[in-house]
C-alpha cells in the first residue's frame, strides 16, 4: 500500500501542491527519497528516523521509498519532515491514511519528536483553504495559520501529541489567529527644523506613494525625515496586512502569528549585495525590496551602493514585482515599494559651502553623482535639495505641525485616491498608468501648456512626463482640487531635475 500525504513547495508567494508518497516493499532494508529534493530535504531521513524512534517505534526491516511528486518540481526546505514522517507512519499502519488525506502538512522534526517552526506556514494555510483541506503545522505557528480562516488547523507541539489527536484519544486545542498590532510611529516631524521645502515634498510623497530623493550636506536631517515617513503614511488595510504578512511568512520573520498595521520600513546598508536587495540565494528568499512591499525602502548614502545593485531596482520600481531567475525555476516576489533615497551632493558633502568644500569641487560632485545611473534617477518622482541646518534654525521652537497633522491630510488624500481607483489595479496616484493616467491626471489647458513647454526645454523623457502628471495629481488632491491646474503642474515641475548624462 502507498500512503499519500499532501504538502507544499514554495515558489515566491505561490504554494504549489506536493504529494509525499511512501511505500514499503520487501528487500534489503533502506530509506530512499526521490523527487528532486535538495540537501535539507534529503537530510530529513535522519530526522524522521530519530523522531520515529523517540516515540517508541522502529522502522520495519523493509525498503522504504519516499517519492515527492511532481518529480520535476524543486523541493527545498525542512518543512517536508513532518509530511514524510506521517506518510511513513501511514504506510506502517500507525495512523489512518484516509484521515491524513484531509490535510496539508508542514513542519520540521527534531530527533526527540518535537515539531519545530518552518517558514511559509501562512502560504500553506492559504493553499489548504483554496483546495478545501485542513492544515497540520507546528504549535508555535498555529496562530499564523489561523489567519487563513475557514479551515481546520491542527497545531501540535510534538509527534506523539499529533498522533493522539488524529486517533481521537487526546484532542488538541484549536489555535486562534494572532494579535493585530496597531500602527507604530517613529520620529515626529516636529523634530525637523528649518526644512520647509523638504517637509512639503515628504508630505506629497506620502500622499501619492511617490519615490523621493533628498540631496544635501551631512547633518541636514535627511535620514530623520525618511524615518518620519512611516508615521505619516496611512496604516495597512486588512488585505494589505495579510499581503505583507505572506512575504514575512516566507522570509520566516512573522513572529507568533502577529499581524501589524505598520507599513514596512527597510533600510539596508550600502554594502548590501544584489541578492540581499532583490532576493536570491541558494534557497531563494525575498530581498529587502520585497520585505518593504507596500512600505518604504530607504537607501541612505545612495552613491555608495554598487552601481549594478542599484540598477537591479529599475524593474521592481516600474512593475512592482521582482523576478529571480534560476536554472530550474523562476521565482517572483511582490515589490510595490516607495523608494526614499538620500545622498550628499559630493564625497565631502559640502559642495555648497566654499569654506568646507574640498579642492576638487565642483568636479568631485559630478563624479560622485554619476555613480547613480540616469535611468534610476528618472524613476524618482521628487528630487529635493536639502539645505544645511544652522544654529539659528536649531534654537527656533518646534514647528507647529507634527506628524499627526500631516498624517491627517495624507489620509484624506489617500481616501480620495482609494475612491478614484476603486476596482482598478492602482492603489495610489504613483501607480496610475494608461487610461487611468489620461482620465484622472490630465491637467487643464494652462497646465498642459506649461508641462509641454517644460518637457521641451528640459528634454524630459516620457517616463519623467508621466511622473510629473502623477505628482501634480497628488498636489491637487492635497489642495482638494478636482482638476489638475497650472499651479499644481508648476509645483510638480519644481521637484523634477534632469538626470545626469552617463
Amino acid at each position: 500500500m502507498v500512503a499519500i500525504v499532501s504538502t507544499v513547495a514554495y515558489l515566491g508567494l505561490e504554494a504549489r501542491g506536493v504529494e509525499v508518497q511512501c511505500n514499503l516493499v520487501a528487500g534489503v532494508p533502506a530509506f530512499v527519497m526521490v523527487g528532486l529534493a535538495d540537501k535539507a530535504v534529503g537530510e530529513s531521513r535522519e530526522r524522521v528516523r530519530g523522531a520515529v524512534a523517540a516515540i517508541g517505534l522502529a522502522l520495519p526491516p523493509k525498503r522504504i521509498t519516499v517519492n515527492l511528486s511532481p518529480a520535476d518540481l524543486p523541493k527545498e526546505g525542512s518543512h517536508y519532515d513532518l509530511p514524510v514522517a506521517l506518510a511513513l507512519l501511514g504506510a506502517m499502519g500507525v495512523v489512518d491514511v484516509e484521515t491524513l488525506a484531509d490535510y496539508v502538512v508542514v513542519g520540521e522534526l527534531g530527533l526527540d519528536g518535537r515539531i519545530a517552526a518552518s517558514p511559509g506556514v501562512l502560504l500553506a494555510a492559504m493553499h489548504a483553504a483554496a483546495i478545501g483541506k485542513g492544515l497540520i503545522c507546528p504549535a508555535s505557528q498555529g496562530a499564523e495559520a489561523a489567519w487563513a480562516g475557514g479551515i481546520e488547523v491542527i497545531a501540535a507541539d510534538n509527534l506523539i501529541d499529533l498522533l493522539n489527536h488524529l486517533k481521537g484519544t487526546a484532542l488538541l486545542p484549536t489555535p486562534a489567529p494572532g494579535a493585530v498590532e496597531d500602527a507604530a510611529h517613529g520620529p515626529d516631524l516636529r523634530q525637523v527644523k528649518g526644512q520647509e521645502t523638504a517637509r512639503r515634498a515628504l508630505e506629497i510623497a506620502a500622499a501619492g506613494g511617490h519615490n523621493l530623493l533628498f540631496v544635501g550636506p551631512p547633518g541636514a536631517g535627511k535620514s530623520l525625515m525618511a524615518a518620519c515617513l512611516p508615521g505619516i503614511l496611512p496604516p495597512l488595510s486588512a488585505a494589505e496586512a495579510l499581503e505583507v504578512s505572506m512575504v514575512q511568512s516566507v522570509a520566516g520573520t512573522l513572529a507568533n502569528g502577529r499581524l501589524t498595521r505598520t507599513r514596512p520600513f527597510r533600510s539596508p546598508h550600502h554594502s548590501a549585495s544584489m541578492a540581499a536587495l532583490t532576493g536570491g540565494g541558494l534557497r531563494v528568499k525575498p530581498g529587502e525590496v520585497s520585505l518593504a512591499h507596500l512600505g518604504v525602502l530607504f537607501l541612505d548614502e545612495l552613491p555608495e551602493f554598487q552601481r549594478a545593485v542599484l540598477d537591479s531596482l529599475r524593474q521592481p520600481l516600474e512593475s512592482g514585482t521582482v523576478s529571480v531567475a534560476r536554472a530550474n525555476a523562476h521565482v517572483t516576489f511582490p515589490a510595490r515599494v516607495q523608494l526614499v533615497a538620500a545622498m550628499n551632493p559630493c564625497r565631502c558633502g559640502h559642495l555648497g559651502d566654499p569654506a568646507l568644500a574640498c579642492a576638487r569641487a565642483p568636479k568631485c560632485a559630478a563624479d560622485y553623482q554619476a555613480k547613480v545611473s540616469g535611468p534610476l534617477l528618472d524613476r524618482i518622482d521628487l528630487h529635493v535639495e536639502v539645505q544645511p541646518v544652522t544654529a539659528a534654525d536649531l534654537i527656533l521652537p518646534p514647528p507647529a505641525e507634527g506628524s499627526a497633522e500631516v498624517a491627517a491630510r495624507v489620509a484624506e488624500a489617500r481616501a480620495v485616491q482609494t475612491r478614484r481607483y476603486d476596482g482598478t489595479p492602482a492603489r495610489s496616484n504613483a501607480e496610475a498608468e494608461g487610461a487611468l493616467l489620461d482620465c484622472h491626471c490630465t491637467p487643464d489647458d494652462a497646465g498642459r501648456a506649461l508641462l509641454a513647454q517644460a518637457a521641451e526645454a528640459t528634454r524630459m523623457s516620457a517616463r519623467g512626463y508621466t511622473r510629473v502628471l502623477r505628482v501634480a495629481r497628488t498636489i491637487a488632491d492635497l489642495s482638494g482640487a478636482d482638476t489638475v491646474g497650472r499651479v499644481h503642474v508648476a509645483e510638480a515641475l519644481s521637484y523634477r531635475r534632469r538626470a545626469p548624462t552617463n
